[in-house]
């Protein structure tokens, strides 16, 4: 699979653009444990052409997390071009634009799924970044906006002939939010369309090893993206890469080792409560280094919170609590390192 100049390996997985979450530190953790592609948090193009630093700082990459791509929203046509360029200039691999954020601040006032209300303004920015930038112009969406305007078979040949590389398309509708299940029905009718060339990019309810390869197998899908599956578990990637055998060489990734990662594995994505503890303390120092003490480690709180390392621990509830309204390194790491003696 290609897009633009990017080759990927076979059956390639993407790390989902998500507000609050893909940072830079988390993103450049997910891409060491696999992540073919790895994208930015929400950049409003609004708040880029106005030269917002909270906003300006979203484009910072990395070359180590390369292939990566930076992902913008917005609901007016002039300020979505500009912002493009801008984009541009902090050179990502790809720009990918949001029409399927379902949050009301953001759909409410007609960006991301809102633009699912408004083809022609969807289409008109589309066509216009695409012509304006010379990079890879990839767009993200929604089946529609509610069930009884399921539109994803015609929006995708439209977007394809507005000249974008890739669609990536999350299997619900923008009034089911995140609720019910993803249908990659609609998914798989457009990956099997004729006319359809580009490659087409799967998301929704990716759990587990066996939904990617789920996913791949039964809608011929070019590639997937996980998104919320990957909080406070980074190592997701190589879980779902090692059911198929891959090694870091077949998967195009570098010949490198986390100072978390442990001997003596059979295979990949076989990580010890005590390794898997160890990246997500990696992820909290980060936080508190690229932020500061506090903002870090209330920025952390998600990964901890979500994580799966910490279910199904009995009487783990006073811990969890503990753990989650520490606001200082002092108070917090003592907490870690008592989960780490007694469960590791």
């Amino acid at each position: 699979m290609q897009i633009g100049s990017v080759s990927f390996p076979s059956r390639p997985i993407f790390l989902a653009p998500m507000e609050d979450v893909t940072d830079i530190g988390f993103r450049r953790l997910c891409k060491r444990f696999g992540a073919d592609m790895v994208y930015t948090e929400f950049v409003s193009a609004e708040a880029l052409v106005r030269s917002v630093a909270s906003t300006m700082q979203k484009l910072t990459i990395s070359d180590d997390e390369r292939p990566v791509g930076i992902q913008l929203y917005g609901r007016d046509a002039d300020a979505m071009v500009e912002a493009a360029k801008v984009v541009a200039e902090a050179r990502p691999d790809v720009i990918d634009l949001n029409f399927g954020c379902p949050v009301k601040k953001v759909a409410g006032k007609g960006g991301g799924a809102g633009m699912l209300r408004n083809i022609p303004l969807l289409l008109d920015i589309t066509s216009r970044i695409v012509e304006a930038v010379n990079l890879p112009v990839t767009v993200k969406t929604r089946l529609g906006w509610d069930a009884d305007h399921i539109i994803i078979d015609q929006l995708a040949e439209q977007l394809q002939d507005c000249g974008i590389a890739a669609l990536t398309i999350h299997g619900r509708t923008r009034a089911q939010m995140y609720t019910g299940s993803a249908d990659w029905q609609p998914i798989a009718r457009v990956k099997a369309n004729q006319r359809i060339h580009i490659p087409i990019i799967g998301n929704g309810d990716l759990r587990t090893p066996d939904d990617v390869r789920q996913a791949f197998d039964n809608y011929g899908v070019d590639a997937v993206m996980v998104g919320r599956a990957s909080f406070g578990q980074p190592w997701i990637f190589e879980e779902m890469k090692a059911e198929r055998g891959e090694d870091k060489k077949e998967s195009g990734e570098e010949n490198r080792q986390s100072p978390a990662e442990g001997q003596g594995r059979e295979k990949r994505g076989e990580r010890s409560f005590g390794e898997k503890l160890d990246i997500l303390e990696e992820l909290l120092r980060i936080n508190v280094e690229r932020i500061d003490e506090r903002r870090g480690i209330i920025h952390t709180r998600r990964h901890l919170a979500a994580t799966p390392l910490f279910k199904g621990i009995a009487d783990f509830r006073s811990t969890r609590i503990a753990m989650l309204r520490a606001d200082t390194l002092d108070e917090l790491m003592p907490i870690l390192e008592d989960i780490r003696r007694r469960f590791a």
